[in-house]
């Protein structure tokens, strides 16, 4: 698999413009966090792993703590020290998954 570029980290203006249209997602330039909560544990890991194909697509991953039913995400480009256009992308595509 072929590495995606890394973009640079976004200005905290733009982020700020960015989040505005992920109602669903906080943060800062430091990273954006979600929880997503499931029925169940099960329900649960199977959300993780269908997160994982969407993540892979990118070659970029989400930090992910699996809490019984519910995945708490934080997205940052470690490499680029902050929240990037990758990160933003991850998080929409995330939203397509679960929708709220």
């Amino acid at each position: 698999m072929t590495a995606v570029p890394r973009p640079p980290r976004l200005p905290p203006d733009e982020l700020a413009a960015a989040l505005s249209g992920l109602p669903l997602w906080s943060g800062d330039g430091e990273g954006i966090r979600r929880s997503v909560e499931l029925p169940d544990f099960p329900d649960a890991v199977a959300a993780l792993v269908r997160m994982a194909f969407v993540a892979e697509q990118l070659d970029h991953h989400p930090d992910v703590d699996l809490r019984w039913r519910t995945l708490h995400l934080t997205l940052v480009t470690h490499s680029a020290g902050g929240v990037t256009e990758l990160d933003l992308e991850l998080a929409r595509r995330i939203d397509a998954l679960f929708p709220g």
